[in-house]
């Protein structure tokens, strides 16, 4: 079986925020899928200290990933061998490249097990106020300036037209130019909800203004883990 695990979203969070069960469920394997092992290896002490790292199997799974990395760990799975896959942060195969080895469970007959957990970008979302029955994720937005800048209209766009909720996110160190590039593109009408530190008991950030009043209560967002909504 494949135990799709969820993270903490912030190292802050108490425990108690979190289902019994994923500690059950990393407590059934010694064998994982990370996308980073330093990270891994301590969202698993965070919920199973008695865990002994030293017996820890953990298989590279990131955005470079190609199926033919993943043989030996497949092998192992055909073999009887159950695997957890954990994400960076929140739950798995949402913003991370974890959906690569379930697609090739289920083309296997490999059971997938989903495990819950908090995900920033739901969590945002229902915060927001905004269209929760119809959104999309747009993932990260363009680099370059005239890209970003065709997107953020483009978006813009979708929430007028359609009233779909828009979901984005940023490197936690370009969130204030992305913030200063949202304020100078859109319109002074238009609604954003900004979420940072989500889950953190003593910095989570949530609110909800047009941009004319973003202008003017302009947040430090350097180096938060955020989310951006657009809505109506």
């Amino acid at each position: 079986m494949l135990f799709l695990i969820p993270a903490y979203i912030s190292e802050n969070s108490p425990i108690d925020y979190f289902a019994p069960a994923i500690k059950e469920y990393i407590l059934k394997t010694d064998y994982f899928f990370v996308e980073n092992e330093k990270t891994a290896r301590k969202i698993i002490k965070f919920f199973a200290p008695e865990k002994k790292q030293s017996d820890l199997k953990l298989f590279l799974l990131d955005k470079n990933t190609e199926r033919k990395d993943l043989q030996d760990a497949q092998m192992l799975m055909v073999k009887g061998q159950d695997f957890g896959l954990l994400s960076e942060a929140g739950l798995p195969c949402i913003a991370d490249p974890g959906n690569l080895m379930v697609k090739w469970c289920h083309e296997n007959a490999v059971k997938v097990v989903p495990i819950n957990g908090p995900s920033s970008i739901i969590l945002a979302l229902v915060a927001s106020g905004f269209n929760g029955q119809e959104f999309t994720f747009h993932g990260y937005l363009p680099i370059d300036k005239a890209d970003k800048k065709a997107k953020i209209k483009w978006l813009d766009n979708q929430v007028q037209t359609t009233g779909y909720s828009q979901i984005f996110m940023e490197t936690p160190y370009r969130n204030n130019q992305l913030f200063d590039d949202l304020c100078k593109v859109l319109p002074p009408q238009a609604k954003l909800c900004i979420a940072a530190n989500i889950n953190d008991p003593q910095d989570e950030f949530i609110r909800t203004l047009t941009i004319k009043d973003w202008i003017k209560n302009k947040p430090e967002l350097h180096k938060m883990p955020a989310v951006f909504v657009l809505g109506v």
